[in-house]
C-alpha cells in the first residue's frame, strides 16, 4: 500500500468534516420553518424520482466499469453525486416549508415502513463518507483501494436510493395537500 499523500490527507480531512456537518445541518434544518412561504408540496415526488434515477445510474455505472468503460463510469458516478446533492437540497427545502407527514398505515405494514425508514436514514448518513472516500480514491488514482471500497459503497448507496423511493411510495397517500 502506498503511503498517504498530503493531498489524500487533505481530502480525508474534508470528507470527515462534510460527513459530520451534513447530517447535523440537515437535522437542524428540520427545526427551521421559513415563515410566510407556500409549502413546497410538489417536491417529494421529484426528489423520490431523483433517488430512483440515482439507483438506475448506479447500476449502469457498475455495468460500465465491468465492461471497461472507465470514462463513462466516472461520468455516471459524478452524476450520481450531483443528483444526491440536488436531492439533499430539495429535501431540505421541502422540510423547511412543510410539516412532516406521519405514516398512517397500521399493523405489520407500519413496522415494515419504520424498518425501511430507519435503515434508510441511518445508511443515508453512513453513505456520505463512503461515497466521498470511494470517489477520492479514484480521483487519486488509487484504483485498488477504490475498487475495494466500492464493493461496500455500491450496495449501501443502491439500498439508500431504492429505499428512498419505497419510503415515498409508502407515505405518499398520507401527504396533506391543500
Amino acid at each position: 500500500m502506498e503511503p498517504i499523500t498530503r493531498k489524500e490527507k487533505k481530502f480525508n480531512r474534508w470528507i470527515n468534516v462534510v460527513s459530520i456537518l451534513v447530517p447535523i445541518v440537515v437535522a437542524l434544518m428540520f427545526g427551521v420553518k421559513i415563515p410566510n412561504v407556500e409549502p413546497l408540496y410538489f417536491l417529494p415526488p421529484i426528489y423520490a424520482s431523483i433517488n430512483g434515477l440515482t439507483a438506475v445510474i448506479l447500476i449502469v455505472a457498475v455495468w460500465a466499469i465491468k465492461n471497461g468503460r472507465q470514462e463513462l463510469h466516472q461520468r455516471l458516478m459524478t452524476i450520481c453525486i450531483a443528483l444526491s446533492l440536488v436531492f439533499l437540497l430539495l429535501y431540505i427545502a421541502y422540510h423547511m416549508t412543510s410539516d412532516s407527514t406521519s405514516f398512517g398505515g397500521e399493523g405489520v405494514i407500519k413496522y415494515v415502513y419504520y424498518f425501511i425508514l430507519v435503515s434508510h436514514i441511518i445508511l443515508s448518513i453512513g453513505i456520505i463518507p463512503l461515497v466521498l472516500k470511494t470517489y477520492a480514491r479514484a480521483y487519486l488514482k488509487k484504483y485498488d483501494e477504490h475498487r475495494a471500497l466500492a464493493r461496500l459503497t455500491f450496495p449501501v448507496w443502491l439500498y439508500v436510493a431504492i429505499t428512498g423511493v419505497v419510503v415515498y411510495i409508502m407515505i405518499s397517500p398520507y401527504y396533506a395537500y391543500p
